[in-house]
């Protein structure tokens, strides 16, 4: 990994020249980084609707009491079922989470939660997705302010 350092006073006027250049060049990408950022803004909000058909819960793996579920969720794979494990497992009030892909072939993510009684299943998992995107967004905001301190 290469690091940009300041010029020297060695540095000829040429190698500060190019520097310079370059450095514009990032500036403007940054405006063209917040017009799309505009944009994206617009199709957020479009995508912020729920998709009903994204997520269901199996009737086979409901408990009675809502302590135990399986959910299952349509065109995802392992990068958000072990992230998705991972925030729920940090929830204190849950007992297992797991996830499996049933077979590579197939679009599904099946999610298994049981919690300790004191919350459902179902609040368990809105919880760990919403920690999800809080999570992201952080990082997402931190990488976003690092490009613009480049």
């Amino acid at each position: 990994m290469s690091t940009v350092s300041e010029p020297s006073a060695a540095t000829s006027d040429a190698n500060v020249e190019n520097i310079t250049q370059e450095h514009e060049v990032v500036q403007d990408n940054d405006v063209n980084m917040d017009a799309s950022d505009d944009n994206n803004e617009d199709e957020e909000d479009e995508e912020e609707e729920p998709d009903r058909e994204k997520v269901k819960i199996l009737p086979e793996g409901a408990s009675e009491d809502g302590t135990c579920a399986s959910f299952q969720i349509v065109d995802e794979d392992h990068t958000l079922g072990n992230a998705l494990r991972y925030i729920i497992m940090k929830n204190p009030n849950v007992e297992f989470c797991g996830y499996s892909i049933p077979h590579p072939s197939e679009n599904f993510l099946n999610v298994r939660i049981q919690t300790y009684g004191d919350i459902t299943a179902v609040e368990a998992f809105q919880k760990g997705l919403q920690d999800l995107m809080d999570l992201c967004d952080v990082v997402e905001d931190k990488f976003t302010q690092s490009i613009r301190d480049l």
